[in-house]
This record gives C-alpha cells, sequence and structure tokens, in this order.
C-alpha cells in the first residue's frame, strides 16, 4: 500500500530482491572523520550480505575494515517520477578465510577495475530498509 505522500515501505525479502537486480551501489563510510560516499559494483552473497570486490591497498579497505557502514542502491525513472531505494547497514569485514576468497573468486563480484591483489569486503546485512516511490505527479 502507498502511503500518502507516495512511497511504499518495502519489507527486508523484497529489498533484497531489488538489490539483486542492480550491480551499483554507494558504500557510505566515514573517511578521516567526515562523511564519504563511494560507488561500487556489487553482489549480494547467499547470506544476504553486500559484496565488494576491490584492492588490498584501497583506502576503502582501511577505512572500512570491521566498522559498521550503510550500503545504498536504488533504480528511478525519471520519466515516470517511480522507482526504488534501499539501505544495507551492518558491519563491513575483509574476508580473511582462504576457502571463502576462493569461493569468492568464483561466484563474487568482479571488479570494474584491473586489480592484482583482489580483497572482498562483506557487509553483514543487520538493517535492511527501503522504499519504492509510486510515480505521482507533483507540481512542477
Amino acid at each position: 500500500m502507498f502511503h500518502n505522500e507516495g512511497f511504499r515501505v518495502l519489507d527486508p525479502q523484497e529489498c533484497l530482491r531489488l538489490l539483486a537486480k542492480v550491480p551499483v551501489g554507494r558504500v557510505v563510510y566515514t573517511r578521516q572523520a567526515l562523511p564519504a560516499v563511494l560507488p561500487v559494483n556489487f553482489s549480494l552473497d547467499a547470506d544476504s550480505s553486500v559484496l565488494l570486490r576491490t584492492s588490498a591497498g584501497s583506502g576503502l579497505v582501511h577505512a572500512v575494515d570491521g566498522v559498521v557502514v550503510a550500503f545504498e542502491a536504488d533504480d528511478f525513472d525519471a520519466a515516470t517520477r517511480s522507482g526504488w531505494s534501499v539501505v544495507v547497514t551492518g558491519r563491513a569485514t575483509v574476508v580473511t578465510d582462504p576457502a571463502q576468497h576462493e569461493r569468492l573468486s568464483r561466484v563474487g563480484p568482479r571488479s570494474w577495475v584491473v586489480t592484482h591483489d583482489d580483497v572482498f569486503v562483506r557487509i553483514e546485512s543487520e538493517m535492511v530498509t527501503g522504499r519504492e516511490v509510486s510515480g505521482t505527479r507533483g507540481a512542477d
């Protein structure tokens, strides 16, 4: 059901289903005590965690390993003024288990840039929220 404001709150399962449909999202974290947002490609793991693949020497790895971050992805159509947005909040950790790293090398996300020292960052889906905007037309 859509609220009077023209949006509908999504349940966590629907949020995860929508996340699986898009290739790019944004990780929100703290860098040098300031908020930072970085667009990244990603995939979902079987346990519903968000997986990122990056270089071991990247600033992102050092900034997020062991801390709580937010991850957001969306899909909007400006012409119809409709779409959705999903936020996953949880602890980010670098995958250090060799067997998990090997598995993710086969089935995890592929980096869009060339890296030689790949690491995977897992964001646990401790809180999953989302909303869908209906195609309402407001005053221009």
